[in-house]
């Protein structure tokens, strides 16, 4: 495992009265936890934070940006996190309040998977075909 820039040891300072916060390489960046769970990465030095339907407006409505990439077949996907404001990246308290709203989010979508729907036996039979 990748030892933590610069940059991700001043994060974890800035989250430490958050409590047992930690920082774990994954994909070129580094996923933050707090109880096991995800609530924050960071990508390129940009800090994001996870949000939901219940947090989602707060982001949105100060226009801070969604983490996004190009995926294998050229589209561009976009996550649930998004940036926090730039103040924030400089005061443990502002960084922690948003932070909040990740683990918050992250506790509510425990347990939350997609499921694929897979077609049936008898919705794979072409038309016509007998059920036996």
């Amino acid at each position: 495992m990748p030892k933590p820039t610069e940059f991700i040891a001043h994060l974890l300072d800035l989250l430490a009265p958050l409590g047992d916060v930690t920082a774990r390489s994954m994909f070129g960046g580094w996923g933050f936890y707090h109880g096991g769970k995800m609530f924050t990465l960071v990508a390129a030095d940009t800090f994001y934070v996870k949000v939901d339907d219940a947090t989602r407006a707060e982001f949105v409505d100060q226009r801070l940006i969604p983490f996004s990439y190009e995926s294998k077949n050229g589209r561009r996907e976009i996550m649930s996190y998004y940036t926090v404001p730039a103040d924030a990246m400089d005061s443990s308290a502002l960084l922690c309040e948003w932070a909040e709203m990740g683990i918050a989010a992250a506790r509510r979508g425990v347990g939350k998977k997609r499921r694929i729907k897979r077609p049936s036996a008898r919705a794979c039979k072409p038309p016509g075909s007998s059920s036996r």
